[in-house]
């Protein structure tokens, strides 16, 4: 990967963070993503999300001087890819769907998403370790 590429992922990673959940919930006013995952999902949480998008975007410049925050990026998307797994193994996204349209393709893409991230931080940590500089 170049360094334009990792640049690029870092701030996609920030903008999809921050546009899906600002546009998913509404600007948080969509109850429906809260109330079918209060734990991970609540507005704390969803705000939360937009934070994390936003140290993306802050990394993306630095990405090389910064290793361990790549490292912990990492462990973070693992972490919701994890608990959208578990969420949607034991839920019915159908019923979410016919409550609300934008909290059903949350819920549908969220840990599709995080994978793929999550990925990319790994690749990128991996490269970040084996550079001896």
């Amino acid at each position: 990967m170049t360094e334009k590429l990792i640049r690029k992922g870092f701030i996609a990673a920030g903008l999809m963070n921050i546009v899906a959940v600002l546009t998913f919930s509404r600007f948080f006013t969509n109850e429906v993503i809260p109330e079918t995952d209060p734990v991970v999902m609540s507005n704390f949480g969803l705000l939360m999300i937009v934070v994390w998008g936003f140290a993306y975007l802050g990394t993306a410049a630095n990405y090389k001087n910064v290793k361990w925050v790549v490292g912990t990026f990492v462990i973070e998307k693992l972490i919701y890819v994890i608990a959208w797994g578990k969420w949607i193994g034991s839920n019915d996204i159908s019923a979410v769907y016919d409550k609300d349209l934008f909290a059903g393709i949350f819920f549908s893409v969220y840990g599709i998403n995080d994978f793929i991230f999550f990925v990319f931080f790994i690749m990128v940590f991996y490269k970040l370790l084996r550079n001896k500089n």
